[in-house]
């Protein structure tokens, strides 16, 4: 029957069976474009979904370690607080009460080192029968923080009450190499005066005049006004030296 079509109908007939073709690929590939970008639109949420998580999450996280490290700085201004409450019971010679404040802190934190060291102190002052307490206190402080100076001179300290001089003398210089504390010095004249040893006694006691003055001229006149009264001086009292020193 074709072969019966002249041959501008075929062409025509060719010509409309292209756009025909040429349609259906049109619509295919708008369709295709369609689909793809539908599905790149898609991923481009999910990813942003994900950005958006991930910031979530990494806030989270920054917001919960913020709030971990505050919790953890007002817990230690407390048993900060709650120490200075024990050492001034023990400055005031409430030493029992200083004890029982420091073993709270002990309850809160096994860790505070401060606490072990003025229980520790507390103890050898409130009796002969606590001393090895004390000392075990005060040794739990340095097995904790061994360059804690205060706890260094409060075992020297703690030596030097209980008429331990020798340990004792060695226990201040262990203190002196952490800190140029003037009371160490001033622990190692008065054993030195207990002594009757004239030298070392004003060679301790004139360093820790002269630390002390490096502070102000009153924290000097202090330790000079402290010797002055201080029987353990009375063995090296007629001394020139001494008394020179005090002037």
């Amino acid at each position: 029957m074709l072969k019966k079509l002249s041959v501008k109908v075929k062409i025509i007939i060719f010509f409309i069976l292209c756009v025909i073709v040429f349609a259906i690929a049109y619509k295919e590939a708008v369709g295709n474009r369609s689909n793809n970008t539908k599905v790149t639109a898609e991923e481009s949420e999910k990813a942003k979904a994900k950005e958006i998580t991930d910031a979530q999450i990494k806030k989270a996280g920054e917001d919960q370690k913020k709030a971990a490290e505050q919790a953890e700085k007002d817990k230690q201004k407390k048993l900060e607080d709650e120490y200075q409450e024990a050492y001034k019971k023990f400055s005031s010679k409430n030493y029992w009460d200083s004890i029982k404040v420091a073993d709270e802190i002990i309850k809160e934190d096994e860790k505070f080192y401060k606490a072990y060291n003025i229980k520790g102190i507390a103890l050898c002052y409130a009796g002969a029968a606590n001393y090895a307490e004390g000392m075990k206190s005060i040794d739990k402080a340095l097995e904790l923080k061994p360059d804690y100076g205060y706890a260094r001179f409060n075992r020297a300290l703690a030596l030097e009450l209980y008429g331990k001089y020798d340990e004792a003398l060695a226990a201040y210089d262990k203190a002196l190499e952490v800190e140029n504390y003037v009371w160490s010095y001033y622990g190692k004249a008065s054993i030195y005066g207990r002594k009757g040893d004239v030298k070392n006694t004003v060679e301790n006691l004139k360093k820790a005049i002269e630390v002390a003055a490096a502070a102000d001229a009153k924290a000097a006149q202090d330790v000079k006004d402290a010797a002055k009264g201080e029987e353990d001086f009375n063995n090296v009292r007629g001394s020139k030296e001494f008394n020179d020193l005090l002037k």
